[in-house]
């Protein structure tokens, strides 16, 4: 068993794909532009700052692009309050690393805020050792930045922690860290080439958690 484990935090820890989808299709109408499907999947897992303007801006160039994901992140947090949902095998996977000594922490394109306010929420925020934000790294997903600060405040090297992932985006970020990257997909099923990148892809984290403890991963 390796001696950390980072998890991503919308769509691995928390079913809040489907909010920002929806917020991300529904805020374009009052940008007065179309809902375009491929938006969400492409922004999936990137840094909620220059990189998501980045993919903002190729899908609507005439959007302003910092207003557009301001407007997103106040529906998905109005939509959060309302409806925070842990994913399939959170707790069991948590308890089993905390029972088993290995460190964890969170590594999300989310700032570090919004990373405590939902892990004190749903009563997880003592888990983890080191919560890693969007706003603390220069290069969001999927460059490797985030992982790598997660594994320096573990004090691990990234070879030695799984890093669990939903989004393209995140399994292209672990991969390049060095992690040990294992997907578990929501709303985005992997491509062949995420595939190739990843140990292991799993439906929930109760089978990834069932893998680790028969020493298959």
């Amino acid at each position: 068993m390796l001696k950390g484990a980072i998890f991503d935090m919308d769509g691995t820890l928390f079913d809040t794909e489907k909010l920002y989808r929806k917020a991300w299709l529904e805020v374009a109408g009052e940008f007065g532009e179309e809902k375009n499907y491929e938006l969400p999947t492409a922004i999936s897992g990137t840094n909620l700052g220059e990189e998501s303007y980045k993919v903002i801006r190729r899908f609507y160039p005439n959007v302003d692009a910092p207003a557009y994901l301001a407007r997103v992140l106040v529906e998905v947090r109005k939509a959060s309050e309302r409806e925070l949902e842990l994913m399939a095998g959170v707790e069991e996977i948590l308890k089993f690393f905390h029972g088993a000594g290995v460190s964890m922490a969170v590594a999300s394109s989310a700032p570090v805020e919004v990373i405590e306010k939902n892990l004190s929420r749903a009563n997880l925020r003592g888990y983890f050792k080191a919560l890693v934000g969007g706003d603390k790294v220069k290069n969001g997903k999927p460059a490797p930045d985030i992982f790598l600060l997660a594994a320096k405040e573990l004090n691990l090297a990234p070879s030695d922690c799984y890093i669990f992932e939903d989004s393209l985006n995140g399994i292209k970020s672990g991969a390049a860290a060095g992690g040990k990257a294992i997907m578990i997909p929501d709303t985005v099923q992997p491509t062949d080439e995420i595939k190739k990148l990843c140990a292991a892809i799993f439906p929930n984290l109760n089978e990834a958690r069932q893998a680790i403890m028969e020493g298959r991963l």
